[in-house]
């Protein structure tokens, strides 16, 4: 028995041997040691707005976020990552104003520099005729004409690096307003204007303005060196306005803070700082801002060459100042025509100082219905005129070259 016993075990050991060996259990190429996995990042990104001209909505059904490292990669091309809403999401941009921000997801992305970014849309099509649309203040929804890279995604200038273990958070700031160009034959087309917004960076200003002025359409922008880079529409019944998210200020340069409304003056507020996740407060609900009355003039005319698909706007320069813009308009891409109602009052201005409230503002009486009227389009020359609206409406007419 003892002989048998001792066949037995050591055939068992030989069994167990040979397996493991078959297994990867020995030798110096073991297979049971898991490949390591890459480091890895997260990118997470949000849609927001600038309030709309005219328009009581403004869809967009985006579809997918795409990311790649190569500049050059076309859509087909290996590499992207994706952001999917799964089921495309119809969104009113309209919603998203007063630092109102949509969701769209996240995804992992591997270490690295990234240098192309794309927002996908849903085409209109006989399955989505209304998938891109607008409804015109009082009127029924209307589909708008959207260029053919909405299906391959709207490229948008933006690099940025990954690091392990980190989230890149972005906002894509969809401007409805000037994105929205009219034909000048009841249709409409998309011509997006979008900008990135690194939250990690990023505060807002926030304020009050009388809400008793709700229905003479205040806007209230965020200007740098007279460009707007954030725009939005106070509250109708509170009137609290939030202009964010926006990249945070430096000493050197700080925001502008300028706010319109049909015949009233234009207010204006320099020096407002931003500090990255906060607010600056420009006004409380106790002592929210007024804006003068004010009889309104146009300057108007028409921006050639119709395939120059001009921009118009109106700038004011304060002596030892800021420059700002007052108001801007596509011109119609069919008729080349545009049209600015600007007040003919003296514009009040303010500084921010050490944020002491209420801002003590002055009438600029010098610049009383004084603009200086500017065209400007891509590939071309930007032009600008003088012009006084003070007893009459003003006649522009410009004509771009490359």
């Amino acid at each position: 028995m003892n002989n048998a016993l001792q066949k037995f075990l050591l055939g068992c050991a030989i069994s167990a041997a040979s397996l493991l060996t078959a297994c990867g259990g020995s030798g110096s190429g073991s297979s049971d040691i898991s490949t390591p996995v890459p480091p890895q990042g997260t990118m997470h990104v949000s849609l927001t707005d600038a309030p709309a001209c005219g328009f009581d909505a403004v869809n967009i059904t985006v579809s997918k976020v795409r990311v790649h490292q190569s500049a050059s990669a076309n859509e087909n091309d290996a590499g992207w990552a994706d952001i999917t809403l799964n089921p495309p999401r119809k969104i009113n941009l309209l919603n998203l104003v007063n630092g109102t921000l949509e969701d769209l997801g996240q995804t992992p992305l591997a270490v690295g520099h990234y240098t192309q970014l794309r927002l996908v849309l849903v085409a209109n099509s006989t399955a989505t005729p209304l998938a891109n649309s607008v409804v015109v203040t009082g009127g029924v929804e209307t589909a708008i004409d959207t260029p053919s890279a909405v299906q391959s995604g709207i490229k948008l200038t933006n690099e940025f690096d990954v690091a392990a273990n980190t989230l890149v958070d972005f906002t894509l700031d969809f401007d409805a307003c000037k994105s929205i160009v009219t034909r000048g034959n009841g249709s409409f087309s998309l011509k997006p204007v979008i900008r990135i917004v690194p939250m990690v960076v990023s505060g807002g200003i926030t304020g009050y303005i009388n809400p008793s002025l709700s229905a003479s359409k205040p806007a209230v922008t965020a200007q740098l060196n007279g460009v707007i880079v954030k725009s939005t529409v106070p509250d109708p019944v509170t009137g609290a306005f939030t202009l964010g998210p926006i990249v945070q200020s430096t000493t050197t340069s700080t925001y502008t803070v300028v706010i319109t409304a049909d015949g009233r003056a234009t207010y204006v507020v320099s020096g407002v700082p931003v500090t990255a996740k906060a607010n600056t407060v420009l006004s409380t609900s106790a002592s929210p801002i007024n804006l003068a009355v004010s009889t309104m003039s146009t300057v108007s005319g028409t921006i050639l060459p119709l395939a120059a698909q001009g921009t118009a706007r109106a700038t004011q320069s304060f002596a030892a100042g800021p420059t700002v813009t007052v108001k801007s308009q596509s011109a119609d891409l069919i008729t080349a025509v545009y049209s600015l109602s600007l007040p003919t009052a003296a514009p009040m201005l303010g500084v921010y100082g050490t944020g002491t409230l209420p801002i003590v503002v002055t009438a600029q009486t010098a610049l009383a219905g004084k603009y200086t009227a500017e065209a400007s389009a891509t590939g071309y020359v930007t032009q600008s005129a003088a012009v006084d609206i003070t007893s009459a409406n003003v006649v522009k007419n410009f004509v771009l070259v490359q």
